[in-house]
C-alpha cells in the first residue's frame, strides 16, 4: 500500500501518478450516490415517486375506463370489479379520474420546481454578482412579492385566465416561489465571486453571465437540486388548495384538488371519492419530502451530521433534567 503526502508524493519523495491516485478516488457523483443509498427512508420515497410517475401516465394503456367516460349502469359503485377505486355519482371511473388529477398535479408540480429555480439561480446570481443598482432593483422586485400574498393575488388572477391553458396556472404559481431561493443564490454569489478562479476568469476577459454559468451556478448545484425537489412538493399542495377553491385546474379537467373537492361533502357516506384522491396526495408529498431530506443529507453531509449531534445533545439535556428530578 502506498501512502502519499499532500502534495501527491511518496514519504520518500518520489513523486506517483496523479491519474492512478485520481482513478482510486472514487468521484463525487458515487460519494453521493453511495450516502443516499444508504438512506432507506430517501431510496423508498424515490421509489414511491416514479412508482406514482408511472402509474399516472401509463393508465390510460391499462386501464380500462376513460376518466370522462361514465359508466350509466354503475352510480356510486363501491371499489371493486371493472371499477378498482370506485365510481362517482355520475358513473365516472374513480382510478382513471385519480390518474388524471395525479398526472396533472405532478406535471404541474415538476414544470414550477424546475421554473422557480431556475428563476431563483439567475436572478440571485445576477444581483449577487453584478451589485450596485443591478442588485438593488432584483432585491427590490424580490421584497415586493415577498410581501403580497401569493395565495390570494393567484386566486384574484385566476377568474381571468379562467378556460385558457393551464400553464398560465403553472406560471402563476412560479411567479411567486422563487424569491427565498434567489435570496440565499444572491448571499452564496457574494462569497463565490470573490474566488481565484472567478477573478481569473474575469482577467482573461470573459462575459460575465459566461462566468456565472459556468463557475458560480456549478457551484450551487447542490442547493438548487434540493430546492427544485422540495418545490414539487410544495408546488402540489398549492395546486391542490387552489383547485380545491375552484381557482386552479377547471373542469372538464380534473387534478387531485378539483377530486377532492368534490369528493369533501360525500367523506362520510362514500368515502372513496375523498380519501383515495386525498391519499394519492398525501403519499407523493411525503415521499417527495423524504426523497428531499435524503438528497440533502447525499449532497451535504455535514449537515446530517449537525443534525445528529443536536439530537444527541437534546437526549442529553433530556437524561440530565430526567436525573436531577429524580433527585
Amino acid at each position: 500500500m502506498v501512502t502519499l503526502t499532500e502534495d501527491g508524493a511518496t514519504p520518500g519523495g518520489s513523486p506517483v501518478d496523479t491519474s492512478v491516485a485520481a482513478e482510486r478516488s472514487p468521484s463525487r457523483s458515487r460519494l453521493v450516490l453511495r450516502r443516499f443509498l444508504r438512506r432507506k427512508p430517501a431510496l423508498i420515497g424515490l421509489v414511491v415517486v416514479v412508482l406514482l410517475y408511472a402509474a399516472a401516465f401509463l393508465s390510460p394503456l391499462f386501464a380500462p375506463w376513460d376518466y370522462a367516460e361514465p359508466d350509466y349502469t354503475a352510480f356510486l359503485q363501491p371499489p371493486g370489479g371493472t371499477h378498482w377505486f370506485g365510481t362517482t355519482k355520475i358513473g365516472e371511473d374513480v382510478f382513471a379520474q385519480v390518474m388524471r388529477g395525479l398526472q396533472k398535479s405532478l406535471t404541474i408540480g415538476l414544470l414550477v420546481g424546475l421554473i422557480s429555480t431556475s428563476l431563483a439561480a439567475v436572478v440571485g446570481a445576477a444581483a449577487g454578482y453584478f451589485g450596485g443598482w443591478t442588485d438593488r432593483v432584483l432585491m427590490w422586485l424580490v421584497d415586493l412579492l415577498l410581501v403580497l400574498p401569493s395565495f390570494l393575488v393567484i386566486a384574484v388572477a385566476s377568474p381571468a385566465f379562467k378556460g385558457q391553458s393551464w400553464l398560465i396556472f403553472v406560471l402563476l404559481l412560479a411567479g411567486f416561489s422563487w424569491m427565498i431561493t434567489a435570496r440565499i443564490v444572491r448571499g452564496m454569489t457574494l462569497t463565490l465571486r470573490e474566488r481565484e478562479y472567478v477573478k481569473a476568469a474575469r482577467f482573461m476577459g470573459q462575459a460575465p453571465f459566461r462566468i456565472i454559468a459556468k463557475h458560480i451556478v456549478p457551484n450551487m448545484a447542490s442547493l438548487l437540486i434540493i430546492d427544485a425537489t422540495v418545490t414539487v412538493g410544495a408546488a402540489v399542495l398549492s395546486e391542490t388548495g387552489l383547485s380545491f377553491f375552484g381557482f386552479g385546474v377547471q373542469p372538464p379537467d380534473v387534478s387531485l384538488g378539483t377530486l377532492i373537492a368534490s369528493g369533501t361533502e360525500s367523506a362520510i357516506t362514500y368515502p372513496w371519492l375523498f380519501y383515495v384522491p386525498a391519499g394519492f396526495l398525501v403519499v407523493f408529498v411525503l415521499s417527495v419530502n423524504l426523497f428531499g431530506d435524503g438528497l440533502r443529507d447525499a449532497l451535504d453531509p455535514s449537515a446530517a451530521g449537525s443534525r445528529k449531534r443536536d439530537k444527541k445533545v437534546k437526549k442529553g439535556k433530556t437524561g440530565k433534567t430526567g436525573t436531577g428530578a429524580q433527585a
